[in-house]
């Protein structure tokens, strides 16, 4: 896809701040430190618009970027590792759910899975989640350039395996390895 313009919209902490122009949305959704913001800049062509930090759980909000001003992409607060007080973790739980749950323009989840790693508890339930409730979904295995050839197919079907059913994209936002692949998969719901 030919990417004319990019802009950060807004950042929203609750129902009242999401943008309200009826666009498709894309959501990326994944464990803290997953490659969330590295993957939105590898799509994108650019280097820092989405915010990487070494810290995880730096976003904490949910965040509009708005593409050729036909769709957004919506980064999603990571899960897992997070340094932030009890209370504001919960909350953004709830302002996950009420977004995944409640939103129309909703067209993808773009959950990202570290290739390196067994998937987590939390990457489980948020897949059981997507799947019970019928939300269309692609899964990114993420840093597959930091493993072999051997590894990653071993990553990959244990991937396959805890996730059966979903369509699986190898990614690195260091190769651009997937890039193409999720394309695809995001035209098909933003063309139609």
């Amino acid at each position: 896809m030919k990417i004319s313009s990019v802009s950060f919209v807004k950042s929203a902490f609750d129902r009242k701040g999401w943008v309200n122009d009826h666009k498709p949305e894309i959501a990326f959704l994944g464990r803290s430190n997953v490659g969330k913001s590295s993957l939105i800049n590898l799509l994108l062509g650019k280097r820092n618009l989405a915010k990487v930090s070494k810290t995880p759980g730096r976003t904490q909000s949910i965040n509009f970027f708005l593409i050729n001003d036909e769709f957004y992409f919506v980064d999603l607060p990571g899960y897992g590792f997070a340094k932030v007080p009890k209370k504001i973790y919960q909350s953004w739980g709830d302002m996950i759910e009420d977004y995944l749950r409640n939103r129309e323009q909703l067209k993808l989840c773009i959950q990202l899975i570290d290739a390196r790693h067994e998937p987590s508890e939390l990457d489980k339930k948020l897949w059981d989640w997507l799947t019970f409730y019928q939300k269309k979904h692609v899964l990114i295995a993420t840093k597959v350039d930091k493993l072999s050839a051997n590894q990653l197919q071993i990553s990959l079907s244990r991937i396959r395996e805890i996730f059966p059913g979903s369509k699986i994209i190898a990614s690195s936002s260091v190769t651009g390895e997937g890039k193409e692949n999720i394309w695809k998969e995001i035209k098909a719901v933003v063309e139609t």
